[in-house]
């Protein structure tokens, strides 16, 4: 198949968020995207299980599960993560969420795990030979991570782990998972939370369910049932898990938005497409002027939010500034803008927008994890408010 265009588009050459070696990234990265990923999307839906799987082995092959894979002791180029989110989601999201769970389930055990731990399962995962999970939802706990139920108690030279997880990317897939988990109460009766590596294989670890989400997704529940993990596998030390978990979620938070452009961007794309080709009151669609407002509109919306997701990315690779606040805004406008712009390009293709398996219809299903995951809309709200009365 065809990409509507099959370069990467001039943003990231004429934008000074970059260094000459994004630049170089961006434009491999597009030949990569529509000889290798474009090719394999149309299997996503029959196995998303088996395409994961794939993926990982393909970017692996690829040498590019390095820029997923943070190495200890170097700063994670966030602007290359955010590069290559946002080119393999013009194609897949299943592709990208290959390469993100790398990152998300691993970015903790980089920074704070037992060198010897550490080194093995990073090793793993950068080599595609072992695929990693990011353990923290619960039934009772989402944006409230404090609210944790799952208990991790101290036995000799090992934590007995109690618990139940819930939506975890990659359950069922994954080879190992960082899990978060309560090891007592703090003096201000919060939750003390720590994280743990536990391998699929331990035993008293089960994926208790597999869940069908709108869009192909290997997702589903843990169940830890006196789940015996040795104490080497703590990250870091008791007590750590929340700052943890809060690390890994703002270094990673403003990339969903690099993934809603690439869904955004492909969107435009074949609008642009469809209206130049199909012919209405003996016209191409290109030639009414609400067809042309619809396309403004977006193109507009797509060019600020890649703004506000690279210039993002760049405070957090200078670490000049602290960018939680540039994180919460890109991720924020981004995903509601690509919503916005899927939308429009669904009513732009009409009929055929609503047909399953066309581009249009498999990006207005993708697009709708992004204002949820990883913080919703509403909370990146409340993380602004927030950072604005610090300022």
């Amino acid at each position: 198949m065809n990409l509507p265009h099959s370069k990467m588009d001039s943003f990231i050459q004429t934008t000074p968020f970059f260094t000459s070696e994004h630049r170089a990234l961006a434009e491999r990265m597009a030949d990569f995207g529509e000889r290798e990923i474009e090719a394999c999307a149309g299997d996503d839906e029959d196995d998303a299980d088996e395409a994961l799987r794939g993926y990982v082995l393909l970017l692996a092959e690829n040498d590019l599960l390095k820029y997923a894979v943070a190495t200890p002791g170097q700063p994670f180029d966030l602007r290359s993560f955010c590069i290559i989110r946002e080119t393999l989601s013009y194609s897949s999201s299943l592709a990208d969420l290959a390469f993100t769970m790398q990152g998300l389930g691993t970015y903790a055990i980089s920074l704070k795990a037992s060198e010897h731990v550490r080194d093995f399962w990073l090793a793993r995962a950068a080599a595609g030979k072992a695929i990693a999970a990011f353990a923290l939802t619960e039934p009772e706990a989402g944006s409230d991570v404090a609210a944790i139920k799952t208990t991790a108690r101290r036995e000799d030279d090992a934590y007995v782990i109690d618990g139940r997880k819930r939506f975890i990317s990659n359950a069922g897939v994954a080879d190992f998972y960082t899990v978060f988990a309560r090891t007592g109460t703090r003096d201000d009766g919060r939750a003390e939370i720590s994280a743990f590596i536990v391998s699929a294989r331990m035993p008293g670890f089960a994926v208790s369910e597999r869940t069908e989400m709108i869009a192909p997704h290997p997702i589903g529940a843990l169940e830890l049932r006196n789940c015996r993990v040795p104490a080497e596998d703590m990250i870091g030390g008791q007590g750590e898990g929340l700052r943890l978990s809060l690390q890994t979620l703002d270094v990673f938070r403003a990339s969903v938005g690099a993934a809603a452009c690439g869904m955004a961007r492909r969107a435009l794309d074949e609008s642009l497409l469809y209206a130049r080709s199909r012919q209405q009151f003996g016209k191409p669609l290109s030639g009414h002027q609400l067809i042309q407002e619809k396309l403004a509109d977006m193109v507009t919306e797509l060019d600020a939010a890649r703004l506000l997701v690279y210039r993002a990315a760049y405070l957090k690779d200078s670490s000049a500034v602290a960018s939680t606040r540039e994180a919460s805004e890109a991720k924020l406008f981004a995903t509601e803008a690509a919503s916005r712009i899927i939308d429009q390009a669904v009513q732009i293709h009409g009929g055929m927008g609503l047909v399953h398996g066309t581009v249009a219809e498999r990006l207005y299903r993708d697009v709708r994890a992004l204002r949820i995951y990883e913080g919703t809309s509403e909370i990146q709200k409340l993380v602004i408010a927030n950072q604005l009365f610090k300022e």
